[in-house]
């Protein structure tokens, strides 16, 4: 299809502080900021700000970005959601980086859960100082696996669709 999604432009977030964020994305993860906007009114909507947008590139070029709006509140976990759902996942090459990005966030005192082997991912799991919770993960899956995981999808997603059903009826 022409015009068809190419790749994450950026992921968006809110912030409490944006040095604090920076430090944190920049320092301990290597993504580096790229892009600091003051802005006083948002352009979509008009609303009125002050805020600070702030970006970080990832190794693919897209980017994590992040509102700060000034008035150092720590954004609010969504009331009807598990903190494990909401997450931004980023891909490294090998479990070597994997491991190391934990004994790195460790030594900083973030605390990180996992290696997790979800059977074709290896990941570790922590949340920034925003309470976004984030996974570093490798690829390990076998050849083949993705092919099969397409083709059972509609399948798989039907069928959950149906115990969902079926469980309201009772």
């Amino acid at each position: 299809m022409k015009g068809a999604i190419r790749k994450l432009y950026h992921f968006a977030y809110p912030c409490r502080d944006a040095e604090e964020t920076r430090h944190f994305y920049e320092d301990l993860l290597g993504l580096p900021l790229v892009h600091c906007m003051q802005v006083e009114a948002v352009p979509s909507s008009g609303d009125k700000g002050p805020y600070a947008h702030i970006f970080f590139e990832m190794g693919d070029g897209s980017y994590i970005a992040f509102f700060d709006l000034g008035k150092g509140e720590m954004p609010l976990p969504s009331p009807n959601t598990p903190s494990w759902v909401q997450h931004l996942a980023m891909e490294v090459e090998t479990l070597e980086e994997v491991a190391a990005y934990k004994q790195k966030l460790e030594a900083a005192g973030v605390e990180v859960r996992g290696l997790v082997d979800h059977e074709f991912i290896n990941s570790i799991y922590f949340f920034d100082p925003n309470g976004l919770r984030l996974e570093i993960t490798t690829r390990t899956e076998e050849p083949g696996f993705l092919q099969k995981a397409a083709d059972e999808a509609h399948g798989l997603l039907a069928d959950w669709q149906k115990f969902k059903r079926e469980g309201a009826e009772k």
